[in-house]
């Protein structure tokens, strides 16, 4: 029975992906508008958005189809890559907090670009968590240029970083990336530290 009310009414997951996909071309719509612009007016929409957040006149969520197409843009300018719809997908899912598993080659690093530049609008730091220090550095150095373009700072937490005011810079960037490790043991530190 539950077979055929799936068939007939898809499963919860093709709701949700049903859901995504109209978010999508909304996001889509709106790709002619900020393709127009220069890279100042795009850099200048893209503020306006982060203070009308900051402000509390909008919501990450009111203004993620704009956050997130302005971000595809400015990727298209300082990397060379596009997001494609699934990695819309994607960082709406991650945007959510919920976990979406993607292929190797699926663009795993550019996805998490979209929910790490509309999270960051609200200026208290964004921590992203990869497997290895080699990633942490890697995808920190570069994506930066995307990130400074949108107006953030950039910084990675690795194990080769030692002094404490040097771990506190990288920390005091708009991004950090690091592992779990560095992270976990760096709360450790702090709260055991006097």
């Amino acid at each position: 029975m539950l077979k055929l009310l799936g068939k007939i009414f898809g499963t919860r997951n093709d709701r949700e992906l049903k859901k995504y996909k109209k978010r999508v071309k909304e996001i889509n719509s709106l790709e002619e508008k900020y393709s127009k612009m220069s890279d100042k007016e795009l850099q200048d929409s893209f503020l306006e958005l982060k203070n009308q957040v900051l402000e509390d006149k909008k919501t990450l969520d009111e203004v993620l189809y704009d956050s997130f197409a302005i971000t595809r843009e400015a990727s298209k300018r300082t990397l060379n890559m596009r997001h494609y719809d699934v990695q819309l997908i994607g960082g709406m899912v991650l945007h959510e907090a919920k976990i979406a598993e993607m292929k190797t080659g699926e663009g795993k690093t550019l996805v998490a670009t979209l929910a790490v530049a509309l999270n960051a609008m609200k200026q208290k730091g964004v921590h992203i968590v990869t497997v290895n220090d080699y990633l942490a550095s890697r995808d920190a150095k570069e994506l930066e240029p995307l990130y400074n373009f949108l107006g953030y700072s950039v910084g990675a937490i690795t194990s080769d970083i030692h002094e404490d005011h040097k771990r506190k810079e990288q920390y005091l960037a708009d991004i950090t990336y690091g592992t779990n490790n560095e992270f976990g043991f760096d709360f450790l530190r702090d709260n055991m530290h006097y």
